[in-house]
């Protein structure tokens, strides 16, 4: 990824305070966040020609499921490689895997860590990792 611009991100969370929560966090860390709110406006955001970088998505949203948006923007030109980060509601063995085998690249359990979240972002990206700070 090009290091002179932001890395662009859509985050499809229902949750205000945690859709908040995130763009403050990713947004300090330098990447550019869009936000929908529900399955319908996830659908609005993949008819765009503004694709993004990474997807995360939440699991649970109103209208449609996390797993219906993941199988309508892989079959979408120009959207099918984007990284998508689910957000599940438990690290069981179970939940993980039906997260990855739906197409997730990874996949992170709520409650969840901010800077945990953008760790697994960067892997995603193949960003040059941050020196101690």
């Amino acid at each position: 990824m090009d290091g002179s611009r932001k890395a662009s991100i859509l985050m499809v969370v229902d949750d205000p305070t945690v859709a908040r929560l995130i763009s403050f966090c990713l947004e300090r860390e330098n990447f550019h966040v869009r936000h929908a709110a529900d399955g319908e406006q996830a659908l609005k955001e993949f008819a765009t020609a503004q694709i993004p970088d990474l997807v995360i998505l939440d699991v649970m949203l109103p209208y449609h499921s996390g797993y219906a948006l993941l199988a309508n923007l892989r079959e979408r030109t120009g959207w099918a490689s984007v990284p998508v980060i689910m957000l599940i509601t438990s690290d069981r063995d179970e939940d993980v895997d039906k997260a990855l085998s739906a197409g997730a690249d990874g996949c992170l359990a709520k409650p969840f860590s901010p800077a945990e979240l953008a760790v697994r972002i960067r892997t995603l990206l193949c960003a040059v990792p941050e020196t101690e700070q």
